[in-house]
């Protein structure tokens, strides 16, 4: 996305003017989105990770490391890239693909299939690890947003759709007004399996359980990292929330998968990530992925280790064993790459896109 904000006329405002039910945090202000700068997230990296390598460290700078050859992508554009990216851009949609950077984006696009982020493109926090913009959304909610999300899943026409959001901690909800209201809107229009990428909510739970009341098939909540980097790397959530938010959708009775993801790289042990797998287990965690950590820019944490695809292959093992349900573990895997296989939803390989008079799979 662009740097720069959209310009906001009188009758911008009123039209998506905060709904009253939902209370702003902070001193009465215009709906207006404020962008902030992006200042240095890499002091006190509890990891000791960063040192660049020979040469590469002086062209590049402190804490960037030469990509290895499997971590190396090429972009597309033509066919599904091209159509995918149109038809958000006419429904004036935000991408966690675009936003986040993702590596994996002209792959999932040229399949038809992309994550949209909804309640805008600022974030109220700033984790050490995450491309999105940070800013203030001062409150600002579109509330023609679940309306076009539900159009364009529908001309999509996708067997599995993943709706994410940034954090908004200045709404009192967390946005899960939003997120049920989207849910609401596809469903009206498409028979896609949904599966929704939600914040923690502050810990607050009966916004949870406002996401869990309008029944998507997957809640995914990521850890991202091992309880001992969670002050550095997600500074503003904590590692127990995270596990009692799964535990919460598990214990609530609705037939509804969780899910959850890690990066690697960041200067954790594998004692550690045995850990946190064993953590994950026992509170219920259905579907995992698995990462390569990859650092944004110079502001953001610094990369500790490129982890060598056959170690992603040792976890994906080894956390099959321990009766994950379903486990995506490799470099250029992120939360939502092949969501819809991960889940059941399609068998590996299987088109994305639903075929006229084809039954709706449901995640057993």
């Amino acid at each position: 996305m662009s740097d720069e904000l959209p310009i906001l006329n009188a009758s911008d405002v009123a039209r998506t003017a905060l709904h009253p039910e939902i209370r702003v945090y902070g001193a009465p202000r215009p709906a207006v989105p404020q962008r902030l700068p992006v200042a240095p997230r890499t002091r006190g990296c509890a990891s000791g990770a960063g040192s660049g390598v020979g040469a590469d460290a002086a062209r590049m700078g402190p804490g960037f490391r030469r990509l290895p050859d499997w971590l190396k992508v090429k972009l597309p554009g033509t066919g599904e890239y091209t159509e995918t990216k149109a038809l958000l851009r006419q429904q004036k949609l935000v991408t966690v693909c675009e936003e986040a950077r993702c590596p994996n984006l002209g792959h999932c696009w040229s399949r038809g299939t992309a994550t949209i982020m909804i309640l805008g493109d600022l974030c109220t926090r700033r984790c050490g690890f995450c491309a999105v913009a940070p800013g203030k959304p001062n409150g600002f909610v579109d509330w023609d947003e679940p309306r076009r999300v539900g159009e364009a899943v529908a001309a999509m026409g996708l067997r599995h759709t993943v709706i994410t959001s940034v954090a908004r901690d200045d709404l009192a909800d967390g946005g899960s007004t939003i997120f049920a209201l989207v849910i609401g809107e596809i469903r009206k229009r498409s028979d896609t399996v949904i599966e929704v990428l939600i914040p923690d909510f502050r810990g607050h739970r009966d916004d949870l359980e406002r996401v869990i009341t309008a029944q998507p098939e997957v809640i995914n909540h990521n850890l991202e990292t091992v309880e001992r980097l969670h002050p550095i790397v997600r500074p503003s959530a904590r590692y127990d929330r995270t596990l009692q938010l799964l535990r919460t959708v598990k214990d609530s009775g609705a037939r509804i998968k969780t899910k959850s993801g890690i990066m690697l790289g960041l200067g954790e042990t594998a004692d550690e990530v045995k850990r946190t797998l064993e953590d994950l287990v026992a509170h219920g965690c259905d579907l995992l992925t698995i990462g390569q950590y990859l650092r944004p820019s110079p502001q953001h944490l610094p990369v500790a280790e490129y982890v060598h695809p056959d170690r992603f292959a040792y976890w994906r093992d080894t956390a099959d064993a321990m009766g994950f349900e379903s486990v995506a573990s490799g470099p250029l895997v992120r939360s939502s790459f092949h969501a819809d296989e991960l889940a059941g939803t399609v068998r590996p390989g299987e088109d994305s896109k639903a075929r006229p008079g084809q039954a709706r799979v449901i995640p057993a």
